[in-house]
């Protein structure tokens, strides 16, 4: 078969370091938890009741990805872009509709991750009924550290925290989602045929906040390592639109 002339390059397939590997690990997919943390649920005005209700879900384009100890612009459109610290389990076998009791045999390992958020977009839409994607879809918004090799191993508990410029501002533990990784796993693969390299970015806890130019992020969970993010100036084609 000839090779594909394209009338532009094609985005290249975002990877991430594996500890311990020359390897690297090509991303598929972005899947989010939404409100997996009952604090954090809290703290944004929407409680969670598990007895009701089931996991909910959003996604982010391969474009957002973005490898620990980057610096990135403050993007455009917003005024309160927030932090939210994450576990990040990756998937390295195929899967679909996946007994919890099984979730383990699709787990590669884990890494930490940033959800980088343009809150006032998010609130806005959310609150008219629409699409997440202006506040979530944001270009460099999926931080992630090195993939960290775990196969089988179901994390049920260890700290998680996240600091800016020094000073912590979250600070929990995995034994506090809502949903934990079995069932997160469970009920994600009976909508999808879940794949290897597909990530999922299991919830934040409470303590989101705003960060500014400068700022510096700083997160870990135990066992599993830590990520770090600087946020830059913004693009120069918007600061001079401001400006005008």
């Amino acid at each position: 078969m000839s090779q594909a002339n394209f009338l532009w390059a094609p985005q290249p397939v975002p990877s991430l370091p594996v500890r311990g590997s020359s390897q690297r690990a090509p991303v598929r997919r972005l899947f989010f938890v939404g409100r997996n943390y009952h604090a954090h649920a809290v703290e944004m005005g929407r409680p969670v009741d598990k007895s009701a209700e089931r996991p909910f879900y959003f996604t982010k384009s391969l474009d957002t990805v973005v490898e620990s100890g980057a610096t990135v612009a403050y993007p455009s459109g917003t005024q309160n872009f927030h932090f939210e610290m994450e576990l990040v389990v990756v998937i390295g076998k195929p899967g679909f509709q996946v007994p919890a009791a099984r979730a383990h045999e699709l787990i590669y390992g884990y890494a930490c991750g940033l959800d980088m958020t343009r809150r006032d977009l998010q609130l806005i839409a959310r609150d008219k009924g629409r699409p997440w994607d202006l506040g979530k879809d944001v270009e460099q918004s999926s931080v992630c550290s090195e993939v960290v090799p775990m196969p089988g191993v179901v994390l049920e508990r260890g700290a998680i925290e996240l600091a800016v410029n020094g000073q912590t501002r979250q600070k929990s533990d995995l034994d506090k989602l809502i949903w934990n990784i079995r069932e997160i796993i469970e009920d994600l693969s009976q909508f999808y045929e879940l794949q290897p390299g597909d990530l999922i970015y299991t919830g934040t806890p409470e303590g989101v906040g705003a960060v500014l130019p400068g700022d510096r992020i700083g997160g870990h969970v135990d066992g599993v390592g830590e990520v770090s993010l600087t946020i830059g100036p913004a693009r120069a084609e918007h600061t001079a639109r401001r400006a005008a």
